[in-house]
């Protein structure tokens, strides 16, 4: 080698680059769009969060949580405990996710990114931050998410793998924000996380189970213990988007990481993102908008509906319609069943969460409805896709006559978004029998005028439950289970 040649530096990561930005994001570059779409988010999610608690698998969440997390400055939503940040993330992620009632991005993937949000929620209570810092936070989540839904062709979800793998690459740069770590701790936090959090898609293939809406808490958990342990000097692997046997090695085949960065703040993802009008898989909204328009359109009534074809993504045949679908038995399955969630837009012609009891489930009436429901792949509406969440539903009266409707995307999304009097009424659904009237009032108006509180501590206070329960364990009090446990953190 002549003294003339030199050696190149090293190509900057793309995790370097994202880091960097991340680090240095600030309340004041925000739009005013992205500020109000972040309260309109968190609203939304903590609606979900507050139905959340009530549920059975955050209960059992809870009891677990209850014996080995610790004491610390996060606040758990409705018990008002106050845990460790990484065990705060993981029951408040639970509640919010666990009724598939948050919001939705698909674009190659499918994603919930308001899954992030108990990690920006943790970490700035534990930094002593208040609701812009806050603010920065969720809107990062989303930014980050979203573009990591794009990057992939096919996405990640069509090889075979969850999309909990790409939160956990998103979740550590949003805590890494929250405790204000610099961008090289951020770049390690990344490291940490997104090496050894991949997630199988088998939890959202066939029967499903409580795993279903677990895997992402689980991910946005990951990515704050990564941020705690890169804050003290634990580093991870930098290469782990772009390099050897990183995420586009190991995933292939095409990757757009462009997409990760590029245009960075002159625009905002969270401005394009959903919400959900109904607790159900995402691709089961359009089909669900369509029937309940029909059967209210034209007065249908159950027994006089001969058959209802679905035509939509083969992927909505292959995992929504899957013969397990057809017979559910736990609401995850349901809420994740075309033909349930078809079958009671048909009989009770709504579809929310009363329609996910057991009792709903296992209903006579509803059941012999799922037959009748019919899904078919049709290769048009996958040319159309992601842009256009396309789907045809044709009734078929007993008579002979016929109700066809195309919809081109439901409820909810950002070209038909819900109202601010939905998303309150959405949630006041949700609180009811954990907060009083004037308890959601409170934080109604704290979360709306969140970028005015110089304490988060004092807005997730208003969290807590102020609805005395028949018995402690559904305040999310455990039970002792042995002398030998200690003194769980919640009684």
């Amino acid at each position: 080698m002549s003294a003339q040649t030199s050696i190149a530096a090293p190509k900057e990561t793309v995790t370097a680059r994202m880091s960097r930005w991340a680090a240095g994001l600030q309340y004041t570059d925000l739009s005013q769009d992205a500020i109000y779409q972040a309260k309109r988010f968190l609203l939304d999610s903590i609606g979900c969060a507050l139905g959340g608690y009530q549920q059975r698998d955050v209960k059992i969440a809870l009891e677990v949580l209850g014996e080995v997390a610790g004491r610390g400055p996060a606040t758990v939503i409705g018990t008002g405990a106050r845990i460790d940040s990484v065990s705060a993330t993981l029951a408040n992620a639970l509640m919010i996710r666990c009724m598939d009632y948050n919001d939705i991005y698909w674009k190659q993937d499918p994603s919930h990114p308001s899954d992030i949000f108990p990690a920006a929620l943790a970490c700035c209570e534990r930094a002593g931050s208040g609701g812009r810092e806050l603010i920065v936070g969720l809107v990062l989540g989303h930014e980050f998410e979203m573009r990591f839904c794009e990057a992939a062709f096919p996405g990640i979800r069509e090889r075979g793998w969850h999309h909990a793998t790409l939160t956990a690459f998103v979740s550590p740069i949003v805590a890494g924000r929250a405790l204000h770590l610099s961008p090289e701790q951020i770049q390690h936090a990344i490291g940490i996380s997104a090496s050894h959090h991949c997630t199988l898609g088998a939890v959202t293939a066939g029967k499903l189970t409580m795993m279903k809406n677990t895997v992402d808490p689980m991910a946005t958990q990951s990515g704050v213990l990564a941020a705690l342990l890169a804050e003290r000097g634990y580093s991870g692997p930098e290469h782990v988007v772009d390099g050897k046997e990183g995420l586009t090695h190991v995933f292939g085949p095409e990757w757009k990481l462009n997409l990760l960065t590029d245009g960075l703040g002159e625009s905002w993802r969270i401005t394009q993102c959903g919400m959900k009008a109904f607790p159900t898989e995402a691709l089961t909204h359009a089909p669900i908008s369509a029937v309940l328009d029909l059967v209210r359109t034209n007065d249908l009534h159950p027994e006089e509906v001969k058959k209802i074809q679905i035509r939509s993504l083969a992927r909505a045949a292959d995992i929504l319609s899957d013969p397990s679908k057809y017979d559910p038995h736990t609401r995850e399955t349901a809420d994740h069943s075309l033909p349930y969630v078809i079958a009671a837009a048909l009989v009770e012609r709504q579809v929310t969460p009363a329609q996910f009891t057991m009792e709903k489930i296992l209903d006579a009436n509803i059941r012999a409805q799922l037959k009748k429901v019919e899904v078919v792949s049709d290769p048009d509406i996958e040319k159309v896709f992601p842009a256009l969440q396309r789907v045809i539903v044709k009734i078929t009266a007993t008579d002979g006559r016929t109700f066809t409707k195309q919809l081109d995307f439901p409820k909810g999304d950002p070209r038909n978004p819900l109202t601010g009097q939905e998303i309150e009424e959405k949630f006041a659904a949700l609180a009811e029998g954990v907060l009083s009237t004037g308890a959601q009032k409170k934080l109604k108006e704290a979360i709306w005028n969140l970028e005015n509180s110089d304490s988060l501590r004092k807005v997730m206070a208003l969290m807590k439950s102020d609805i005395q329960k028949k018995h402690a364990r559904s305040e999310g009090r455990p039970r002792r289970i042995s002398k030998k446990h200690p003194k769980p953190v919640f009684a």
